[in-house]
């Protein structure tokens, strides 16, 4: 039998005086009550316990191994009431991979989830790179698109898409597209981590399922180069609602095609398990959630207008 379930059951039975009242607050049977103590009886080769019809009482053994076993005991129930204090407190480092573009939403959840837990740290990692998790030791990812890595515990806070656009100053000297094939005559400015590649996929219209394969003069994983190309009306660009919300209001950029829709992503927070997870990364998901959730409506318009 489990050594330690032994000394637990011994130890009450030494408290509480009998088997049977052991056995009661331990929500066992006092047949296996008395099991556990034989079985400790044995691996001992001594005896602890003199038994009569009317009580129990410990023998000279008995009452030594006891003291030593309530020590144990106690020490071992405050180990795990420290464990649970620090499974519950936010304290220590936060390791974070997040995608560049998406910083603007991310600073505000790291400053209000340092601001209300000055025990803890966050250690800022940002790109475009894919990671592996594990290895790199990061505690969260947050990216605008899902993580390759399929042993990972997938968050989706927001629900995002691009919006086919360009500046005024284009279209000045190029015909306004007027369906989907004219994008191939255009300087189309591409994000290389896009995961249909050089072909643009959109749900046209009847909800119908469209892709055209595109070209142009520059391919990055950099969408804030991109946007600055764009607004520079070098090309036609294919900007994610988080990136160029703010231009398109501004009419800076103007929308192509409305009547196509760009298939839609999700930016998602990433984490190596589910079980037992840190109050830290806990507590930091919840306070992304919210933040992404007030801003829904800059994220995805088009399904919560602004």
């Amino acid at each position: 039998m489990d050594q330690l379930t032994g000394l637990s059951v011994f130890a009450k039975v030494a408290e509480t005086g009998g088997f049977s009242l052991a056995a009661k607050r331990l929500n066992m049977s006092t047949t296996m009550v008395s099991n556990h103590v034989q079985a400790l009886e044995d691996r001992l080769g001594a005896r602890l316990l003199n038994r009569t019809t009317r009580k129990v009482s410990l023998t000279e053994v008995g009452r030594i191994y006891y003291e030593r076993c309530a020590r144990i005991l106690e020490e071992l129930q405050d180990a795990d009431a420290a464990a649970g204090l620090l499974q519950s407190t936010v304290r220590g480092a936060l390791r974070l991979y997040v995608g560049t573009h998406l910083i603007p939403f991310i600073a505000p959840v790291i400053v209000d989830y340092l601001g209300r837990h000055p025990e803890a740290t966050v250690d800022l990692n940002t790109g475009e790179r894919q990671i592996d998790m594990v290895e790199e030791g990061f505690d969260v990812a947050i990216r605008a698109t899902q993580p390759p890595d399929s042993s990972v515990v997938v968050r989706k806070l927001a629900e995002w898409h691009h919006i086919l656009c360009c500046a005024p100053s284009y279209l000045d000297k190029h015909p306004t597209p007027s369906r989907l094939e004219d994008l191939k005559q255009h300087n189309c400015l591409r994000f290389s981590l896009y995961p249909f590649g050089d072909e643009w996929h959109f749900i046209g219209p009847g909800e119908a399922q469209m892709s055209v394969r595109v070209s142009g003069n520059l391919v990055s994983n950099n969408a804030p180069v991109i946007r600055t190309m764009g607004l520079a009306g070098r090309g036609i660009i294919m900007a994610p609602t988080f990136v160029g919300a703010a231009d398109l209001a501004a009419g800076t950029l103007v929308r192509l095609l409305p009547d196509h829709r760009a298939v839609g992503f999700a930016i998602n927070a990433s984490y190596p398990t589910r079980h037992h997870l840190s109050s830290r990364v806990r507590t930091f998901l919840d306070l992304a959630s919210e933040h992404f959730l007030r801003h829904r409506g800059e994220l995805n318009p088009d399904a919560h207008p602004l």
